[in-house]
């Protein structure tokens, strides 16, 4: 069966028709505003509706930065969207004229499931995923099964407290894990850098017309690529709070499995290595237990879309 997966951000939706092979058949994208969120709606159901004129469609899943409600139809609380216990697939179902469920389910949750069907975790049983991109999403699969939590909204790693009095974030604490170990952290980090460290940041300043404020993400990941000794430095401390997150988390959960993507997956073995003698580093009892593997993401930005089609199918 054919199904719709819709991958909801900030700035811009992501939408494409997935067979049940995880394939893509048909992809198309939309700028949105995040603070609309009736525009939002309308959105969606503009791209769901363009991709089934061409395909028969039995399901929709919505893939949305939140979180979700335990009956997966609501959105009950997103930082950086205009989503207040907002029942989005009642608000887009209104506005299509196709009879097919319309399942919302968190974006990390999403991108996981599809790593864990489709992509680098398709032989485990048990994974970890970090979405490590604007904020610091989490998914968990254990004994094959998605973890949603009693009320949907378990594996939200990017939110446990991991700095006492740190830095603010989007839920309204201090010092979560996101604040450090995500592409924000990572930026934030490189623009205080450049205006500490000038003569350190001027290969980094250079790709950015010499403008601190502007440098981004992609663009330490480019110097660093190029050898830049402090973009390959700010990159490893980012993979350092990944790893070190990621042991406690392990302690826990105990995956089989640590799969990291999102935005900063760019920077390849700059920000894995890192995160991999960190989390070695970190984990309790090593040398007397089985040690989870680290590993980047495969399906890159389409997996939210392919994560979101398959679990609205079952």
């Amino acid at each position: 069966m054919h199904a719709i997966g819709v991958d909801i951000g900030g700035t811009k939706i992501a939408a494409g028709v997935v067979d049940d092979e995880g394939r893509i058949l048909a992809q198309t994208r939309v700028g949105t505003e995040p603070d609309d969120a009736s525009s939002i709606d309308r959105a969606i159901a503009e791209v769901c509706r363009d991709l089934a004129k061409e395909y028969e469609i039995g399901a929709i899943g919505l893939a949305a930065a939140g979180f979700v409600s335990p009956d997966r139809a609501s959105v009950l609380f997103a930082p950086n969207i205009a989503w207040r216990d907002y029942p989005i697939a009642h608000r887009v179902g209104a506005l299509l004229d196709l009879d097919v469920p319309i399942v919302v389910e968190n974006d990390a949750n999403a991108a996981g499931w599809a790593e864990f069907r489709f992509g680098v975790a398709r032989e485990a049983t048990d994974l970890l995923m970090l979405t490590v991109g604007t904020g610091l999403g989490g998914a968990l699969v254990v004994n094959n099964q998605l973890v949603r939590g009693r009320w949907g909204v378990a594996a939200e790693v990017g939110h446990m407290r991991v700095v006492p009095d740190g830095h603010y974030c989007g839920c309204g604490h201090e010092g979560c894990w996101e604040q450090y170990a995500s592409g924000t952290a990572l930026v934030r980090d490189a623009r205080a850098a450049a205006v500490a460290r000038p003569k350190d940041a001027v290969p980094l300043l250079d790709l950015a017309n010499g403008i601190a404020g502007d440098i981004t993400g992609p663009l330490i990941t480019t110097a660093a690529m190029a050898g830049d000794p402090l973009s390959i430095e700010l990159l490893a401390e980012l993979g350092r709070w990944i790893g070190e997150g990621a042991a406690s988390v392990a302690a826990l959960l105990d995956p089989e499995l640590i799969v990291i993507g999102g935005g900063v997956g760019a920077a390849g073995a700059l920000l894995l290595e890192p995160a991999r003698q960190a989390y070695g580093e970190s984990l309790p009892a090593r040398g007397h237990r089985p040690e989870a593997r680290l590993e980047l993401a495969a399906l890159g930005n389409e997996a939210g879309i392919v994560g979101a089609a398959d679990l609205a199918r079952a």
